[in-house]
């Protein structure tokens, strides 16, 4: 059984997603690479991100779980979307994943993204905030805090653990 379980960031709302899920759980976090792009710009990037955070978190550890969890952008069609990846990844060296919600974003976010090459900045310049990632997020802002970041990856979070207590009652 496992006892703790790494959440491979610092970011709040990461941490605190996970917290939410795992509760009967010690949580600790740490800052592990994604390997991808600083702005991931495809679902595949995007998951590749969650997973190698995952892994490098659940690596060395008998008794860990590691969580990686990504944000990144993708294109349906001419419309570009955020999403989300996370990774479950297990002592024994299962992984398991899951992506959460998509939204639209307006056109002006995708003009200044192409410029300024992620969506963290853009979206401080956008809001005339600062660390908009580690509060609502893009999908706090436009869904009018509605779905807050942190509540999208709970929601991933939830379909990870999900996925892997199926698996422990096989």
């Amino acid at each position: 059984m496992q006892k703790t379980v790494i959440v491979g960031s610092k970011n709040p709302t990461k941490i605190q997603a996970v917290r939410n899920v795992f509760p009967e759980l010690e949580l600790s976090s740490r800052e592990v690479p994604s390997k991808v792009s600083a702005q991931p710009f495809s679902d595949e990037e995007t998951r590749i991100g969650a997973v190698n955070r995952a892994k490098a978190c659940a690596a060395g550890s008998a008794d860990a779980i590691g969580i990686g969890l990504e944000g990144g952008v993708m294109y349906v069609d001419d419309t570009l979307f955020l999403c989300n990846w996370g990774a479950l990844a297990a002592a024994d060296g299962t992984l398991y994943t899951a992506s959460g919600a998509r939204i639209a974003l307006p056109k002006e976010i995708e003009e200044a993204l192409k410029k300024a090459g992620e969506l963290s900045t853009v979206m401080d310049a956008y809001t005339k905030k600062e660390n908009v990632r580690s509060q609502e997020g893009a999908i706090g802002i436009f869904t009018n805090n509605l779905i807050s970041r942190e509540s999208m990856f709970t929601h991933v979070v939830q379909l990870l653990k999900g996925q892997y207590d199926f698996a422990g009652q096989k």
